[in-house]
């Protein structure tokens, strides 16, 4: 499983630390990652995801994993959200037309 953000796409990053002698020496800066589950009120099931707390800030601000993925481009999404974002839209299509 890669350390990646399946919302927002945030990856490791490298850098240098560097010391008060002004020694460089590689470090990795890795993103901080948390094993979610949010609840899809289209599909009525919880969803897992390993999300950033930036993009669970963003979902909440949103109004909810359903919100969120319907008004995000597709463009934005990793392939595997956009599958979701495919099934949450047509259980909403589905009660609007029942």
């Amino acid at each position: 499983m890669s350390r990646r953000c399946s919302i927002t796409g945030k990856a490791v990053m490298a850098g240098n630390n560097v010391s008060h002698a002004n020694n460089k020496t590689r470090r990795r800066f890795l993103p901080n990652l948390q094993a979610t589950s949010l609840y899809s009120e289209a599909l009525r099931q919880v969803i897992r995801l390993r999300l950033t707390t930036a993009a669970l800030r963003t979902i909440e601000h949103r109004g909810g994993i359903d919100a969120f993925l319907l008004s995000e481009r597709d463009s934005r999404l990793e392939p595997d959200v956009r599958r979701l974002k495919r099934r949450v839209k047509r259980a909403a299509d589905a009660v609007v037309a029942a």
